[in-house]
């Protein structure tokens, strides 16, 4: 790219401002990014809380292996996992090919449908699949009346992974999807001519072309499962079955002396793990050619007929919808309107809006949804620009940390949201200038900013890379900086993509909680956390209509969203 010299804007200490303005946007990012993992370090080898004097320890470690709790914590935590991706990865998978690739009634509603829970937090769907499928659960009274005896346990490895892949499944689907609408088919049409039929040219065909989405779908289920705190909270300390999530949240916040240099190490311990696992991805798809299906002829990608067997499918695609997410969302609404949710009596007879009353009629209750609403309004409008300006920074510039400003925006996705919240704890107590910001919805914004702006980064990215740089040239030619060419050109054949941003980070961070869950107090709850005390003191009506609330919310803004601004929704 040509380098123009603009003489008519002031210069700041000999810099012109874009270096500025780029170096503004890479250390903060740096900052906030690597904060939570050193400050977790340096917990780990210190022998007392980092906001009082210490000397360094490194026995930490040592406590930590030596707890017997936390070898089966580990076990626990991949046998979970490993369990979740499984389930996730093969209905994923399933439902990607016969909902894209077979011809199968309704299927383009059935695939909007899988996409639904990726709007609704993890914790709504545990709380749903509880209310009927918990041991005095809807269903399972109903199942237990016929039977003689309850039919399973939900409270156990197998029930939290069932519940946890419903939220995951839509990733999969995602990924999957998307690989094979855009998929070449002339291999599928070479299969053909040698006499495959449908079903092998799908098993020898299709689905090894699906390997790069089914390992990166599988990485992201994997690791999320790892750090999902509602689960094992909600399924877990019932039954005193302890995984990551609720380890952390045991040693942090529910002891009376918590071990600071434990939960320090077992951080430090958890993101070499991911970075071991995003390593180990990376050495399986290095040979990424084997797997090119988009070439650039064009070509249209058929349906497959195969015969009767499409009604499994479709029954498959039913099945999962109505059990998975529909089916659990309709008792959370049936519990919020009523009294109490029993087989044993007419809900028509006990509807009510007491539920709501309670949630409306507290302040701190009514305050959690006004904090959630402005922590996500405000943080996806301030996430968005600075991803904005982060893209700028390391796809149209000369700045020389623009491949490091891409890696601190994308660095997030590999932190846990109880890691971040842990960090910005220790950040804050460790630095007395920050200790007014505990408990402060700015810090939580900041958090939940963190956790979400690899996907604001990834959403305006692709439309940064198809705008061709002779744009920039031409400001260039005529006198404007690199600022100026952002802010009068750029910005606006960028509006799409910022929309779309602002949506996913709304989203995100609307039903976000887990590092609220360290860094928030009374006054600052946030709709995910004042569920979790809603739970725990046995309000699941107030639970259920808090949670109703907050789809209501999300659907609405997505709504609005994509009539206003024809947003794609599923972008």
């Amino acid at each position: 790219m040509a380098e123009f010299v603009n003489p008519r804007y002031q210069r700041l200490l000999g810099r012109p401002r874009e270096v500025w303005i780029q170096y503004g946007v890479f250390l903060p990012l740096a900052l906030l990014v690597l904060a939570p993992v050193v400050v977790a370090l340096v917990q780990s080898f210190a022998s007392r809380p980092l906001y009082e004097a210490g000397a360094f320890d490194p026995t930490a470690y040592v406590r930590l292996f030596a707890d017997e709790a936390f070898g089966t914590v580990i076990l626990n935590s991949l046998a979970l996992a490993a369990l979740t991706t499984l389930i996730s990865v093969v209905l994923g998978v399933l439902l990607a090919v016969v909902l894209v690739r077979v011809r199968v009634p309704g299927a383009a509603a059935m695939g909007g449908m899988v996409l639904w829970p990726i709007y609704i937090s993890p914790l709504v769907l545990a709380f749903g699949w509880i209310i009927l499928y918990g041991p005095a659960g809807y269903v399972t009274r109903l199942v237990a009346a016929v039977l003689g005896g309850r039919p399973w346990n939900l409270y156990s490895l197998v029930g939290m992974a069932l519940t946890s892949s419903v939220a995951f499944v839509p990733i999969v689907y995602l990924y999957c999807s998307n690989a094979l609408r855009v998929a070449d088919s002339s291999l599928e049409n070479a299969a053909r001519t040698c006499g495959a039929r449908p079903l092998r040219v799908i098993r020898s065909v299709i689905l090894p072309l699906l390997r790069p989405a089914i390992m990166y779908s599988g990485l992201l289920v994997f690791t999320g499962s790892l750090e999902e705190l509602s689960v094992p909270l909600l399924y877990g300390q019932p039954v005193r079955i302890e995984l990551f999530g609720s380890f952390l949240y045991d040693y942090g916040l529910d002891r009376p002396n918590p071990d600071y240099g434990v939960l320090g190490a077992a951080a430090v311990l958890f993101l070499l793990f991911l970075a071991v696992l995003v390593t180990a991805q990376g050495l399986v798809l290095r040979n990424s050619r084997r797997f090119i299906a988009v070439r650039g002829k064009a070509s249209r990608v058929a349906r497959f007929d195969i015969g009767a067997l499409r009604w499994v499918g479709f029954a498959v695609a039913v099945g999962y919808l109505v059990l998975g997410p529909l089916l659990p969302l309709a008792g959370l609404v049936a519990r919020a309107f009523t009294q109490v949710l029993s087989p044993l009596l007419n809900p028509f007879e006990v509807v009510s809006l007491g539920n709501f009353q309670i949630i409306l009629g507290y302040p701190q209750y009514a305050g959690s949804i006004g904090n959630s609403l402005l922590v996500a309004l405000v943080g996806a409008v301030l996430t968005t620009v600075v991803a904005a300006l982060a893209v700028l920074t390391a796809r149209r510039s000369r700045f020389r940390f623009a491949r490091a400003t891409e890696v601190a925006s994308l660095a997030p996705q590999a932190l846990p949201g109880v890691i971040v919240g842990l960090g910005f704890f220790w950040t804050i107590l460790f630095i007395p200038p920050l200790r007014p910001l505990q408990g402060s919805l700015a810090t939580i914004m900041v958090a939940f900013g963190v956790c979400a702006l690899p996907a604001a980064f990834s959403a305006i990215a692709p439309m940064v890379m198809q705008i061709g740089e002779e744009l920039d040239h031409a400001a260039r030619s005529v006198g404007a900086d690199w600022w100026r060419t952002f802010s009068r050109v750029l910005a606006r054949l960028l509006a799409p993509a910022l929309l779309t941003s602002f949506l996913l980070v709304f989203v995100t961070m609307i039903k976000a909680y887990s590092a609220a869950v360290f860094l928030g107090n009374a006054d600052s709850e946030v709709i995910g956390t004042t569920s979790l005390i809603l739970w725990s003191n046995g309000n699941t009506g107030a639970v259920a209509a808090l949670s109703c609330l907050q789809i209501a919310i999300t659907a609405l803004v997505v709504f609005l969203a994509g009539r206003t601004f024809k947003v794609n929704a599923h972008a």
